[in-house]
């Protein structure tokens, strides 16, 4: 039987989730309760109450309520929150996670939905489904439903959209079920992560091709900020067998303030947990922008090209091409894992080439240079290929590369 769980703030909202779990079990699923409210006494219905919620994290309820401090209780009861689920998760107790709330209840809900892998379904209820809601999703598939109206008791409106909420949560976790019981035993091909622009599809394209041919499933992720992060979480969660990095633009917009940055932490978790992975310089050439009008004013008079009404991009220059190559060394020097690099001596983009507009030769061999001498002495192999990016041969020997290092042969 599916099992979804939720995660709420019975303080505030507990009228609100004895509806929804009586909803669900008219839908034959069974449900555990998890009480995250700093002053709740679990309101009759918590599996698991707010203490037990605040030990999770290695705190005292009591202190807590004590010191009168909202963003440390909430800070603490999302850490426990996350706790529980995972442990609840790892029991096979779990096929879903249902939370309902505001700022506060959606920030623990969605913090816990953050720790739960990939396919696994998470629905958020919440207030705050407008604007930024990098907090609440990551770099997970968290599914945001407005809740239209606050969450304030059952009336015309919640009645229809909670009802839509436990009508999804519900068949979404039979279905997960239904789906991980039956794969069990079954064995699928290795899962590699690729990481692809427009501007290096040929590149990734081909190296598909091969890798399929290979024996293995490719998961494509564009290099957009939240491909980036979506792919590492992946990692992260032991999805993947490796990982073909060809297009690490992403680490220009962190360097540069664009609108597709990663984040810092971009490039580190295939090392982190020791997968092989293949990386290349796909797209340094580019930091991205939106509209034209929106570029920063102290990047006036640089060389840019209008991707497409929302996309500008800007060249990047030879001293920020050292500093990305110096970047890249040091997050593969820090890898616990087998890692080379390819660097495409011809271009790094498909407008990175001769006659193309970011054509630059000095600036690209900056950054090679800067890798060569952050690896050298290391673990690490590089190779210069005396091709662009996307000239034929180049992704299918990062993708032999690449199989070399998952199956050493």
């Amino acid at each position: 039987m599916a099992a979804v769980v939720l995660v709420g703030t019975l303080d505030t909202k507990c009228a609100e989730y004895i509806w929804l779990r009586d909803r669900l079990r008219e839908y034959g699923v069974t449900t555990t309760c998890i009480d995250v409210g700093t002053f709740s006494d679990g309101g009759g219905i918590a599996d698991v109450g707010p203490a037990q919620v605040a030990a999770a994290a290695g705190k005292d309820l009591e202190v807590l309520r004590a010191g009168n401090d909202r963003g440390a209780a909430m800070a603490a009861m999302s850490a426990g929150a996350t706790a529980v689920v995972s442990r609840l998760f790892a029991e096979r107790r779990l096929h879903g996670l249902l939370g309902v709330g505001g700022s506060s209840g959606s920030s623990v809900a969605g913090a816990a939905m953050q720790a739960l892998p990939v396919g696994v379904p998470k629905l958020l209820v919440t207030t705050m489904a407008a604007g930024d809601v990098r907090p609440y999703v990551g770099a997970k598939d968290v599914t945001l439903m407005p809740s239209v109206v606050d969450v304030a008791g059952i009336n015309q409106i919640s009645r229809a959209t909670l009802g839509n909420a436990v009508a999804g949560i519900a068949a979404m976790a039979a279905a997960y079920e239904s789906r991980i019981t039956a794969q069990e035993g079954h064995h699928d091909r290795p899962l590699v992560g690729a990481t692809m622009f427009g501007l290096t599809t040929p590149a990734v394209d081909e190296a598909r091709a091969r890798l399929t041919e290979l024996g293995y499933e490719v998961l494509v992720f564009h290099a957009t900020g939240a491909g980036g992060r979506a792919m590492e979480s992946l990692v992260t969660d032991g999805f993947l067998a490796g990982v073909l990095d060809l297009t690490t633009t992403e680490l220009a917009d962190d360097l540069l303030g664009g609108v597709l940055s990663a984040g810092p932490l971009r490039l580190e978790a295939a090392g982190r947990a020791g997968i092989p992975q293949v990386v290349s310089v796909g797209a340094l050439d580019m930091c991205n922008f939106g509209p034209r009008e929106t570029i920063p004013d102290r990047y006036e008079g640089r060389t840019f090209v209008i991707h497409n009404p929302t996309v500008t991009l800007m060249r990047t220059t030879p001293d920020e091409m050292a500093e990305l190559g110096r970047r890249i060394a040091a997050k593969l020097r820090g890898a616990t894992g087998p890692a080379e690099v390819c660097l495409p001596t011809k271009g790094v983009s498909g407008i990175d080439v001769a006659s193309g507009p970011f054509y630059d030769p000095e600036a690209d061999a900056a950054c090679f240079a800067a890798i060569h001498e952050g690896l050298a002495g290391s673990a690490v192999s590089v190779h210069d290929v005396d091709a662009a990016i996307n000239d034929p041969g180049f992704g299918r020997a990062a993708a032999d590369r690449l199989h070399h290092l998952i199956t050493g042969t």
